[in-house]
């Protein structure tokens, strides 16, 4: 069962130049599956994210999530349906300094009026799975970027969202951190079918994923799809991306497998 489908989408923006961002851009991402979208700067990968997450409008094609076509909601639907459907993750955390561990995780939550125990429950469930019991207190600027960054995925998840979209969620991480964030968004969407698509430059990144989609100057070059062994797709993913003719030495892959 397909969560998403992107049919046909193309995205031009006008300007002194026309810029072709997409051009008929057709996938689908089945229900629980963690896609990685890859493609050398320029490809569309953000403006693709963009696009699904209705920060942009498309200029023709359709998008349906879950069946249903977020660009023909009025302002009020589409605020409710991006909360309740969508969970992001971002490069650089996006968390509200001011605010504890405790209190960003929670927040999803109170926006929709869950009971205070109910809240209580879900951000204590989710510090056990995401190891953040002894860091509830502590503000982000007290916290290291892993944890930042593993408290991020929880505030995504805690309303229990169809679809995580995360744009280079281990870009700011160490080796050891981004093996525990991508460890992490490849159990959820196991265990909790929850579909993830992750724009990423990172050949391990995506070895992590059960597929990787190729674009290329805005339009579908290439996928493939994962096995049990990570090592040998990790190497079909550099032999993609050696094809697709952006500098593979520029890409992170001295990085610990």
């Amino acid at each position: 069962m397909s969560l998403v489908k992107v049919d046909e989408v193309t995205k031009v923006y006008e300007g002194k130049v026309t810029h072709r961002a997409l051009n008929q851009l057709s996938f689908n991402v089945e229900n629980g599956e963690f896609l990685a979208v890859m493609g050398p700067s320029g490809s569309g990968k953000t403006t693709l994210l963009n696009l699904i997450s209705t920060i942009d409008v498309l200029t023709s094609g359709e998008i349906l999530i879950d069946g249903i076509n977020p660009q023909v909601l009025d302002q009020n639907e589409l605020a409710l349906f991006r909360r309740r459907q969508l969970g992001f993750v971002f490069q650089d955390f996006n968390l509200l300094q001011m605010l504890t561990v405790e209190e960003n995780l929670v927040l999803p939550l109170t926006l929709d009026y869950i009971p205070t125990d109910e809240m209580a429950q879900r951000v204590l469930d989710m510090a056990k799975r995401l190891n953040l019991r002894s860091i509830l207190h502590k503000r982000p600027n007290e916290i290291s970027g892993g944890e930042a960054q593993r408290t991020a995925i929880g505030r995504a998840l805690i309303h229990r969202p169809a679809l995580i979209l995360a744009d280079e969620p281990t870009g700011n991480l160490d080796s050891k951190a981004s093996k525990d964030v991508l460890e992490l968004l490849s159990k959820v969407s196991k265990e909790q079918h929850t579909t993830t698509i992750m724009v990423t430059h990172d050949p391990i990144a995506a070895s992590y994923c059960d597929r990787v989609l190729f674009i290329k100057d805005g339009e579908f070059f290439n996928e493939i799809y994962g096995d049990d062994r990570r090592q040998t797709f990790y190497q079909r993913i550099l032999n993609v991306l050696s094809l697709l003719g952006g500098s593979v030495n520029d890409l992170t892959a001295t990085r610990l497998l």
